[in-house]
């Protein structure tokens, strides 16, 4: 891999402003199913990432001209990584310039997606680099009914209720991951499915901070393994890529420069609309959704809580995927939002020695714990940079502990019944709400009795 280069002049320190241009230099995926992704701020520093893709059997007939636009769409969509260092007011295209659909996710992602990056690194606004999209061209196509279907997969809640919400469908069914990390190894063998895996390697200089002064932050991810699973569905036959994104992901944190900043923008249903409305620029015969869509957290860990096979081998702690190795934990850390969250909202769910034995201790029983409880209910502040739920789903959660004599008394339980459920009128965060599923989603309604199944009461 080529490590960010500089001119034999440029050996001053990295300043963000020095920048203009981000480029989109070139791209290529090889028969041993390396994909190589480069770009460059102006002249001077160049990026290359690398993804290493299961490749189909010799002989399989795979749609070229499908490959080809899906590894165009992945290299613009995975650019933010390295666009976010510098933040230029450019960006410029060796080769072709994305369609107008593609353009207007592309700007999203590159803007809105930066949000919590912008508010982070304490930016006056939003990015806005131009694509030149114009118009969209097509609205996207109704949901189709899939042939084969391929589950990202992270190790986490969301993904087995999706794994599982399909099989309930009896579609073919596969699943799919950037990485092996335990949890996600656990998730794919309990599964027993066909299981794709991909390698992802960052640039080292971004992976490892080299670049001192460059910015740095949350990009929305979620996209980038998006246009991964597509590429990989393309490659093995799967017409339909099913993600694990909830209802609640499309809610944001707080407001800033015009827009509401969300932890989880790649995951809410406006980028997935975005996405698809993409997609058609490339293909009819290929399909992103969520699968989850219609369901709240709270749905979705009750629907988790009756599937024990999972029980032992999940992780839904975001801190087994920090880019370095060396900060990176293989189970929960107990000391975080996401796992706060989770704890809350499977607690109505299952006895709380199931709780603690996997999240590893009794987090509602710690006082220690209350204030980043709280917080989940946005009291203390807003709603937490983090894959945690609406402030609603967690008032709903402890109105449903409150009642329930294996959880009432714990301590930060009773304290949180005290000091935080008064806040809120008494129609707010009605569990039966929250756990209703809605009707804004793209789910081929082929899927749709699968999901009333596993996902309803």
């Amino acid at each position: 891999m080529a490590t960010p280069e500089r001119t034999s002049q440029d050996a001053r320190p990295f300043r963000p402003a020095d920048f203009g241009v981000f480029r989109f230099v070139d791209r290529s995926l090889d028969r041993e199913g390396v994909v190589r992704l480069r770009y460059a701020l102006d002249d001077h520093i160049e990026f290359e990432e690398r993804l290493q893709l299961p490749m189909p059997a010799a002989g399989t007939d795979v749609d070229t001209e499908l490959v080809n636009g899906l590894l165009r769409l992945l290299h613009w969509v995975a650019g933010v990584s390295y666009y976010k260092t510098a933040i230029p007011p450019t960006v410029a295209f060796v080769g072709e310039a994305p369609p107008s659909n593609t353009a207007h996710l592309l700007e999203a992602l590159y803007s809105e997606g930066l949000g919590e990056f912008a508010v982070r690194n304490g930016l006056p606004e939003l990015p806005r680099p131009s694509f030149a999209g114009g118009a969209p061209s097509a609205e996207p196509a109704a949901p189709r009914a899939p042939r084969r279907v391929l589950v990202p997969v992270g190790g986490g809640k969301d993904s087995a209720v999706a794994i599982e919400t399909v099989r309930q469908s009896g579609l073919p069914l596969g699943v799919f991951s950037i990485g092996s990390a335990q949890a996600i190894v656990r998730s794919a063998e309990t599964a027993q499915v066909p299981w794709m895996r991909v390698t992802r390697t960052i640039d080292p200089a971004v992976r490892e901070g080299r670049l001192e002064g460059a910015l740095n932050g949350h990009v929305p991810v979620t996209a980038i393994v998006s246009c991964v699973a597509l590429l990989v569905a393309a490659l093995h036959g799967y017409d339909a890529v099913a993600m694990a994104n909830e209802r609640s992901a499309s809610v944001g944190n707080l407001a800033f420069d015009g827009v509401d900043v969300n932890h989880q923008f790649s995951k809410s249903i406006r980028a997935e609309r975005l996405l698809s409305g993409a997609l058609l620029d490339i293909t009819s015969e290929l399909q992103i959704f969520s699968i989850l869509r219609p369901a709240s957290e709270l749905a979705i860990a009750r629907a988790f809580a009756r599937m024990p096979q999972y029980h032992a081998g999940f992780t839904s702690c975001n801190r087994i995927f920090k880019l370095n190795e060396a900060q990176r934990l293989t189970t929960w850390c107990g000391n975080c939002d996401k796992c706060r969250f989770v704890a809350l909202i499977l607690a109505p769910f299952l006895a709380p020695e199931v709780v603690a034995g996997i999240i590893g201790r009794d987090l509602l029983d710690d006082e220690s714990q209350y204030p980043g409880f709280a917080l989940l209910t946005g009291t203390g502040g807003h709603k937490p940079f983090e894959c945690v739920g609406e402030v609603e789903e967690a008032v709903a959660a402890l109105r449903l502990l409150r009642d329930d004599p294996r959880w009432r008394e714990h301590r930060v339980v009773a304290r949180m019944v005290a000091d935080v459920l008064p806040r809120f009128p008494a129609g707010a965060g009605d569990p039966a709400k929250v756990l209703r599923l809605s009707d804004d989603h793209a789910v081929p309604p082929q899927l749709i009795p699968a999901v009333r199944a596993v996902l309803g009461a």
